[in-house]
């Protein structure tokens, strides 16, 4: 009788083993640059399936934007995101990508997330991004109804 017991509790080990190994839903947080129509934002997104808490992101460079006038680096949804859900993501604004390539603002910037899941598991990433893609992108910046003359192209 004793050996079926410690036979069924390698058994329920082994299973708890492999539904780690065949990876559980957990939070994934990245922080993407998004290019839109010549403006830039700087998005801190929970593609995972669980909630993320505890989120803080570093930038290895001071991020300077609207026209120069905001530390975007230095603001608190950067700090401390205290619950992300699922899917669910923070946007701002960092720039008009004209300005901020004017202003000879950093193109190549490293990330580093960190997080936690409910359980209070931690989890670190980093991320790299070159901003300098999206310096010869094309846009139209204005255009009117019926007035293709009001078309400016970037």
């Amino acid at each position: 009788m004793a050996d079926r017991k410690s036979q069924n509790a390698r058994s329920i080990k082994l299973t708890r083993v492999s539904a780690v190994d065949a990876g559980l839903k957990r939070p994934e947080v990245i922080v993407e640059f998004i290019f839109d129509r010549g403006l830039l934002f700087v998005s801190v997104n929970n593609i995972g399936d669980r909630p993320a808490t505890k989120v803080s992101v570093k930038f290895n460079h001071e991020i300077t934007g609207l026209n120069g006038r905001k530390n975007i680096s230095a603001l608190p949804m950067f700090k401390n995101i205290e619950f992300l859900g699922p899917r669910r993501e923070v946007t701002t604004l960092l720039d008009a990508s004209d300005s901020y390539f004017r202003r000879k603002q950093p193109t190549k910037l490293s990330v580093r997330i960190s997080y936690t899941d409910p359980e209070n598991q931690k989890y670190e990433a980093t991320i790299n991004h070159d901003l300098g893609i999206y310096r010869d992108v094309h846009y139209v910046t204005s255009l009117l109804a019926n007035d293709t003359s009001a078309e400016e192209v970037s």
